[in-house]
């Protein structure tokens, strides 16, 4: 019984260790990205002066929901865009149409989040805008 109790320990430990390490890579990729990708720097940007708009206009928690939500998936689109990058350009060298293809359409995934984020900003913030303005909502 003694030795059983003992494999488990040593088996949660070890998946314990597992999970911190795939954390580690996890946040290795977020400063990759931030570290090198001039896009993703400034979408950051944006998004604290997203953030900071929002604190002054004080919106609503469903409006920040939105913005966090919204935020977040130009975040992963720009990683995700990042990472197709990468692979097509260790893949090869020279040009290849299917690659091309495939960094076209995770570029325009950057692209329609971005869109989806502007849209969804103009709804949140328009109405606080306007009361911030004591016009008429």
């Amino acid at each position: 019984m003694m030795v059983q109790a003992n494999d488990e320990k040593v088996r949660e430990a070890s998946e314990i260790k597992k999970r911190i390490y795939s954390f580690r890579n996890a946040f290795r990729g977020i400063w990759t990205v931030f570290r090198f990708e001039k896009n993703f720097r400034i979408q950051f940007i944006i998004f604290l002066l997203v953030i900071a708009a929002g604190i002054v206009l004080d919106i609503s928690v469903v409006g920040w929901i939105a913005v966090i939500i919204v935020s977040g998936l130009v975040f992963a689109s720009e990683c995700f865009n990042t990472a197709v990058e990468y692979l097509g350009d260790a893949i090869t060298e020279g040009e290849d149409i299917n690659i091309k293809k495939a960094k076209d359409v995770a570029a325009a995934g950057v692209l329609i989040s971005a869109i989806i984020s502007v849209i969804t900003g103009f709804i949140v913030f328009l109405p606080a805008v306007l009361r911030f303005l004591g016009l008429r909502v």
